[in-house]
């Protein structure tokens, strides 16, 4: 961002707990530093669209093209209450980061689907909005995914420590922060489930809609055959670049494996499904960063501090020592702040035409530009048009106030 400029960012993903949204502006100590925050839970309708989207069934095309419609409209109230509760004017808001929430990521097919109406977006807001920022990567040969690990290099890499960012979301991702001055690139990939199946599990017993701080998983027991088969899934052992989403690890995809442990008690289900995660992690980082020095843990799974002690423990055993392991906060970040922050910023760099993607993280062929630009409504007929774009405007306009 220039130094000064105004730009929102709106990150809903794989959790589908709702749509994060920040104001952010560009100072002299940080790249998107925050000025407002809100978040929404998706509208029980639009949730259960959007469930039901992940999945294949009958007539997706109405079904998904509905679904985006009133995605857009729920981005659009967000984008208004951030507006009032910050004093904004639209105007002064250069551009929307959008991510759109993703109901297909098969890049190995060569796709990947964001569901979003962006137009539609930009008419109600009377901003511009920046989407679709994965198919450019794919299009090179990319993963699409992770796209944050740009932005987490901008704001966490030190020149002489080695970190790591772990986003928990649905997903869990790592972003490998080198220290600047090693030399070596920052790499980032998916390592397995964050929240997915956590979520799944605990409302599917009917103790809530997710596990607040790990306290029910905390006070259950691992079952150690159960573990061992939930960690030889052939996906975890894949090398970077790689990435994952509800596609693999579903409701299905843990049915299936419990099939053969109805004895165990569902709360020692959610305790082996908090060591499953955390475990996952670890032994990604011992493979791929064993040199790693410090943790920093966002997205909604920061707040799970059964999972975060269960890393520490991980992290220990598998590196043979300790690592401290910190949400985001303690960097003066919210977890829930940093990717819609991350997409604002996104926002930014395609409109100054560079590029987004890190093809060390994604496995594209190279740098890529990514998003595709949608102006607010009308903003192409401005005083400065043509008098080609004016006079082709005013018929249409005679014809609609013939109409009234």
């Amino acid at each position: 961002m220039q130094s000064g400029s105004l730009f929102i960012g709106l990150m809903s993903g794989t959790s589908l707990d709702g749509t994060d949204a920040v104001l952010a502006r560009r100072t002299s100590s940080s790249p998107a530093a925050l000025v407002a925050h809100c978040h929404e839970a998706f509208p029980p309708p639009l949730e259960q669209m959007l469930r039901d989207l992940q999945v294949p069934g009958p007539n997706e095309l109405d079904r998904a093209a509905r679904a985006a419609n009133l995605l857009a409209d729920h981005y659009a109230e967000l984008v208004a209450r951030l507006l009032v509760q910050s004093g904004t004017e639209a105007n002064a808001v250069t551009a929307i980061g959008v991510h759109g929430q993703t109901v297909r990521h098969r890049p190995e097919l060569g796709y990947t689907l964001q569901l979003n109406a962006p137009a539609r977006l930009a008419e109600a807001a009377s901003i511009d909005v920046i989407a679709d920022f994965r198919s450019a990567d794919v299009a090179a040969g990319g993963q699409g995914a992770p796209l944050v690990p740009a932005f987490h290099a901008e704001i966490f890499q030190l020149a002489d420590r080695a970190r790591a960012v772990l986003n928990l979301g649905g997903i869990a991702n790592l972003t490998d922060l080198p220290a600047r001055d090693s030399g070596r690139p920052t790499r980032g990939w998916d390592c397995g489930p964050g929240n997915v199946l956590l979520d799944h599990w605990i409302f599917e017993q009917g103790q809530g809609r997710f596990d607040a701080k790990g306290a029910w998983a905390g006070q259950g027991t691992v079952a150690p055959d159960l573990l061992e088969l939930l960690l030889a899934e052939p996906w975890l052992s894949l090398a970077p670049p790689k990435s994952t989403g509800r596609e693999l690890f579903n409701p299905d995809w843990l049915a299936d494996r419990l099939r053969h442990f109805g004895h165990y008690r569902p709360i020692d289900v959610q305790s082996t499904l908090s060591e499953f995660t955390a475990t996952a992690v670890c032994r990604s980082i011992a493979t791929e960063i064993p040199e790693l020095e410090e943790l920093i843990v966002c997205g909604g799974g920061a707040y799970n501090l059964d999972l975060l002690e269960r890393l520490r423990r991980g992290l220990a055993d598998s590196l043979g020592r300790s690592v401290p392991v910190a949400s985001s906060a303690s960097h003066g970040i919210a977890p829930e702040h940093v990717e819609a922050l991350a997409f604002a910023w996104l926002a930014e760099e395609r409109l100054a035409e560079r590029p987004g993607n890190l093809p060390s993280v994604t496995g594209a062929r190279g740098p890529r530009v990514l998003g595709s630009h949608y102006k607010r409504g009308g903003d192409w007929l401005t005083p400065a048009a043509s008098p080609q774009q004016r006079a082709a405007a005013e018929p249409a306009q005679r014809v609609g106030s013939d109409r009234e």
